[in-house]
């Protein structure tokens, strides 16, 4: 029988036939938690009376939400997270590490992999061919304790994206569209399989994509494991991460769309839902007073560098805050080694220590009343930036970089890069 990639990783490890709706419990290659969810995550562990971790080697704490911490009651939450890994000997990334979902994939992540975050953003791993999922506390409490959980195995969307992406087009453009045809939950449940010309896809905006699979309620966005896989694991030194993950020609899907990616443009997400997307050209008369550029979904050195091209040698908008927050310790480096960060401090912008910052609200960039802001991360929920009387709008790095230069909401084409 023709197995998708959903199936395909499942059978690995259960080394017997798996469907669609089977209920089933295996082993979890890795978990995590960050500094929001990790302290009801670990006294969830204490109430299962482990003395130990299944595997200490594969659990990671990531310190990268209240990073540095803005009050003390979110300092004594990373006291007790640092406390338990020194107690049971698991991974700890500390502040100024980044974003959890971004240094799972530069050193964490493989193909085939099932992996499990208490975080939704988890499914970025997709993007590496893995089956990675967000959980909730006391199932990733379960994990780290077993070192297995019990899945549902979804049925499996194929999307096919083809031909190329043009100039100025993005994973994010890519995602927003996806999203606006599915609207917030019309994935639920549901693994999204991304096949098409795919390697016209370069790994950071697959990440991309992945990592917004949760905005229609997927369960996983998964890419094949190809040539652009194992470049990407090779350039981090990871040479032997790499297995090749594709699905069976003629396997099964409850459904089939395709994406025909010349005929994406630039899209923005407008408040408060992702899925309520607009092309940026027909935005321009929103003023902004705030871009972000950074998060698990556009904080990558790509996006820094397609964002600095299109700032060399001009100013934000007076009256704009443009924040950058790189994704990663890495990328941060890598950034400052290429004079991406001069050419952004010279534009006008703040760069902030690597972490989540200003995209889940706590500290790094709160809004005003009636603030709006333009940003490069995956949520625009009511609220979602520390404000619920302020306005959210996503975009790719190109179109914040161009509507920071000009103070509105600004399709990138009108600029040359």
């Amino acid at each position: 029988m023709a197995k998708t990639m959903v199936q395909k990783i499942f059978e690995r490890k259960t080394e017997s036939d798996v469907s669609p709706g089977m209920m089933i419990i295996v082993p979890v290659d890795l978990v995590y938690v960050q500094d929001g969810t990790g302290p009801l995550s670990f006294r969830q562990f204490e109430k299962l009376e482990k003395k130990s971790l299944a595997f200490p080697e594969n659990t990671a704490i990531f310190l990268d939400h209240a990073a540095p911490s803005p009050r003390k009651e979110l300092s004594n939450d990373h006291i007790y997270l640092r406390t338990m890994a020194s107690k049971l000997g698991c991974k700890l990334y500390d502040i100024g590490d980044g974003v959890c979902h971004q240094i799972a994939i530069e050193s964490l992540v493989r193909p085939f992999d099932i992996v499990v975050g208490a975080d939704s953003h988890t499914c970025t791993g997709g993007a590496l061919g893995a089956f990675a999922t967000g959980m909730g506390s006391t199932d990733i409490a379960v994990s780290m304790g077993l070192g297995k959980n019990w899945f549902r195995i979804p049925e499996s969307i194929l999307i096919k994206l083809t031909g190329k992406m043009p100039k100025y087009i993005t994973g994010k453009d890519i995602i927003i569209s996806i999203v606006k045809h599915f609207g917030s939950n019309g994935a639920s449940y549901q693994a999204l399989e991304f096949s098409g010309d795919v390697e016209n896809i370069p790994i950071h905006d697959r990440l991309t994509i992945s990592n917004m699979a949760i905005e229609c309620g997927a369960k996983v966005g998964i890419f094949p494991s190809d040539e652009v896989t194992r470049e990407f694991l090779e350039k981090n030194n990871r040479f032997e991460d790499f297995k090749e993950l594709n699905p069976d020609l003629d396997a099964e899907y409850i459904d089939r769309l395709e994406f025909k990616l010349e005929e994406i443009e630039p899209m923005v997400s407008v408040p408060h839902y992702v899925h309520t997307a607009r092309r940026a050209k027909n935005l321009k008369d929103i003023k902004i007073n705030q871009v972000f550029l950074g998060s698990c979904t556009n904080g990558r050195l790509e996006d820094l560098r397609m964002a600095a091209k299109l700032l060399r040698g001009k100013k934000v908008a007076k009256g704009v805050r443009l924040i950058v927050v790189p994704a990663s310790r890495k990328v941060y480096l890598d950034a400052l080694k290429e004079g991406i960060i001069e050419i952004l401090v010279d534009a006008g912008a703040s760069i902030m220590a690597p972490g989540c910052g200003p995209c889940v609200g706590v500290h790094e960039g709160i809004l005003g009343d009636n603030e709006v802001a333009l940003a490069t991360s995956n949520r625009n929920f009511h609220g979602r930036m520390g404000n619920p009387d302020s306005y959210i709008y996503l975009s790719s790095p190109l179109t914040a970089a161009a509507s920071a230069i000009t103070g509105y909401i600004t399709d990138p084409r009108e600029f040359d890069i």
